[in-house]
This record gives C-alpha cells, structure tokens and sequence, in this order.
C-alpha cells in the first residue's frame, strides 16, 4: 500500500522517490493507515481505501483537498471515522472542498456549507443556517439526488 502513496507523493509532486519517501509515510500516517503500509491495497477494506485515496492526495504535500463523494458507500460507523481522519487532515493545515450527499457528515466538520439545486446556488453561509432555509428543506428531503452539498473545512 505505502508504493501507491510513493506514486501519488513522486508524480504529484514531480520529485524523486527519495524527497517523497518522508511525506508519503507522513501522510499514510494523518490518514490513519500507517500500521498498515506494507499490506496489499487489494486487502484493504472499503473504508481503509478510502483512506489511501486521501493519503495518496495528501502525499505531495497539497495545502488544498478535493474530496467527491468520499463517504459513498460506507456504513454509519465508517462514516464518523471517516469523519475523524478528515477533521485530523484539516487540523493539519489542509483547506479542504467537500462535495458530499451524507449531509451529517458535512455538518460534523465544516464552517461553510453551499446547497446546489439542478446547477442553481440555493443558499450558502453557516450549516445550520443553511439547513433551516425553508428552500433547502424543501428540496432536500425528497429530492436528494438533484442536491449537490459543496462545503468548505474552515
């Protein structure tokens, strides 16, 4: 697993094995899979690859993050240590832009929530302010999948 991280640190950051050898078990680590960077990524679970995916983004030593739908597929419990690692990335100096549809993870994180509807900015500001606008509510609960939550870690 650690060489899937090499590569993201070598070519994302377009350094040698050698500078990016450091960062790249540096980042395993914050992802929370340093005990695990000599197994097969192929044994990993579902929430463990997830994890790689971010120590992979994290290893070039980005100050920003993209994450898109990382929390798809997880079970509840999965997604509050899913939660957790991404609260350790940003406590680490990471801006991060989340695109997610599991609104509670959002909430659970971000200083920032933006709401879009079928490509139109419904509201944008503080979470809980964006979750009580009588537009959001209503767009929200029965029509999930024409809503984009974008969020900003602040």
């Amino acid at each position: 697993m650690f060489e899937n991280v090499l590569v993201g640190g070598v070519f994302g950051g377009e350094t040698s094995e050698r500078l990016a050898y450091g960062p790249s078990m540096e980042a395993l680590e914050l992802a929370g899979l340093g005990a695990k960077a000599n197994t097969r990524a192929g044994a990993l679970t579902l929430l463990e690859r997830k994890r790689l995916e971010l120590a992979r983004a994290l290893a070039p030593g980005r100050r920003v993050l993209l994450l898109d739908e990382i929390a798809g597929g997880l079970s509840e419990p999965e997604v509050h240590e899913l939660v957790e690692v991404i609260r350790r990335v940003h406590g680490a100096g990471v801006a991060i832009i989340w695109i997610e549809h599991i609104v509670h993870a959002l909430r659970s994180v971000v200083s920032r929530l933006a709401v879009i509807s079928a490509g139109r900015m419904l509201m944008d500001g503080a979470p809980d302010e964006v979750m009580a606008s009588a537009e959001v509510q209503r767009v929200l609960p029965g029509n999930r999948r024409a809503v984009d939550p974008v969020s900003v870690a602040p």
